[in-house]
């Protein structure tokens, strides 16, 4: 099962190759990203990890899904 990472369409920098770069334009712009995948997904240290993955997976479907002005998608994260 691929993973995947949330990102909005304009932010220039992968949230995965270029990490800090991406989480201070993020910031930045006011999207605070990561802190609303955070309170999407529920995860805590008594899940496995794959149910992790599968949680984060599921809330990020969720937030693409319910995206109303289409800024947000997910991209692959390289294996």
């Amino acid at each position: 099962m691929a993973k995947h990472m949330l990102t909005t369409t304009d932010n220039p920098f992968h949230p995965v190759t270029q990490f800090d770069e991406w989480n201070t334009w993020d910031t930045m712009h006011g999207y605070h990203t990561l802190g609303y995948l955070a309170r999407i997904c529920f995860v805590s240290d008594d899940m496995s990890e794959p149910d992790q993955v599968a949680a984060t997976e599921a809330a990020i479907d969720e937030i693409v899904k319910m995206n109303i002005n289409g800024m947000y998608t997910k991209v692959v994260v390289p294996e």
